[in-house]
């Protein structure tokens, strides 16, 4: 079924001529011609000049490409068959931390080291595509907490979301507790059995306006079960030394990342390298779907591009005509007002047309 998304739009079809009325004519800065004999050329041929309206076709071309870009504007596509969805599964928010010490790469991945956060996009990406049935949505964090992909069943979009991100987006700081409110915000709306939150961090929380405990104690009271996944090497058997030759895993405060766990019903986990952030994906994975009410959706197929690529042709051709102006397409779009056969059959009917004006 095709349809416009945005059929809105077209309420601005008569901007042109509401603007053509409310300002000014345009100066072209070329001196007009004016001929003292343009009433005897009028009587020739039968009708009156129109010195400044352009005729209709010579408006066409310019009414046809506002009408295209308009289509466009709204956004029309093709709407298919309704989809069945599956109607089981979870609630799934994802936050990770992308403070500065995030950069630091005390972790190892295929005998290679590796940041932390490029090892999280690795584990977190292949377990959010996992999720068949399962809503996923991603939280960035920093100083400030940021919705990066709402609750959506597009996991291969929230997973490159998630590959896209990088350190420092969202501060150098750590809001734990601001992350912890930005998900509860969202997911109250969705049924309570079904709310969870895997909080992904390598550090204590030192930014932003809200304690972790006391936004834990929130997420409580609404269901919210929170999986806190600690991150970082141990700073006792790892070698890395980070900026002034502090180990940033020093830093992760796991007594309160226990206790938000332990307060919303969730479990805590430390990855320590990559072997053990498999473990935590695999168990993880084991999260037990709920029933959810049955949804259907419709895959939707854009049409926009096809009146976007005729209006450029279009364009093109228009300043084709500007450029070049003789050619097939001025002549086509241009409608002159007399156009003699030769300049000396004009000069013979304009002194025929005096000598009967005399007698």
């Amino acid at each position: 079924m095709f349809e416009f998304a945005w059929p809105w739009v077209f309420i601005l079809l008569p901007l042109p001529w509401l603007m053509r009325l409310v300002l000014p004519a345009a100066d072209s800065g070329e001196p007009a011609l004016k001929v003292s004999f343009l009433d005897e050329l009028e009587g020739l041929v039968g009708r009156r000049a129109r010195a400044n309206l352009p005729t209709w076709r010579q408006q066409a071309p310019f009414i046809l490409l506002w009408l295209l870009l308009l289509i466009a504007a709204a956004r029309p596509q093709w709407l298919g068959e309704p989809l069945p969805i599956a109607a089981s599964g979870r609630d799934l928010l994802v936050a990770v931390d992308v403070s500065g010490s995030m950069d630091f790469p005390d972790m190892q991945w295929q005998d290679e080291d590796i940041s932390r956060l490029a090892l999280v996009q690795r584990m977190l990406g292949d377990f959010l595509e996992s999720r068949e049935g399962d809503r996923v949505g991603l939280i960035l964090f920093g100083t400030q907490a940021y919705l990066q992909a709402p609750l959506t069943f597009d996991r291969h979009t929230v997973r490159r979301w998630l590959d896209e991100a990088r350190v420092g987006i969202a501060g150098k700081n750590t809001a734990i507790g601001d992350a912890i409110g930005l998900a509860l915000k969202r997911l109250r709306q969705r049924p309570a059995q079904s709310r969870v939150l895997i909080l992904v961090t390598d550090g204590a929380n030192n930014g932003g306006q809200i304690d972790p405990l006391t936004a834990a104690r929130l997420a409580a009271d609404e269901s919210v079960k929170i999986y806190p996944i600690g991150v970082g090497a141990d700073p006792e058997q790892s070698g890395s030394a980070g900026f002034l030759g502090v180990n940033p895993s020093l830093d992760l405060d796991e007594a309160t990342l226990r206790e938000i766990a332990q307060v919303t019903g969730g479990q805590y986990f430390r990855a320590e390298d990559g072997e053990q952030l498999l473990a935590i994906k695999a168990t993880l994975d084991q999260l037990e779907p709920v029933t959810q009410q049955p949804t259907q959706a419709r895959p939707a197929h854009a049409l926009y591009h096809w009146p976007l690529a005729v209006a450029l042709v279009l364009s093109m051709l228009l300043v084709a005509r500007e450029r070049w102006p003789d050619n097939p397409l001025q002549r086509l779009f241009t409608q002159p007002l007399f156009q003699p056969s030769h300049p000396s059959e004009w000069r013979q009917r304009l002194k025929r047309l005096r000598l009967r004006r005399r007698r």
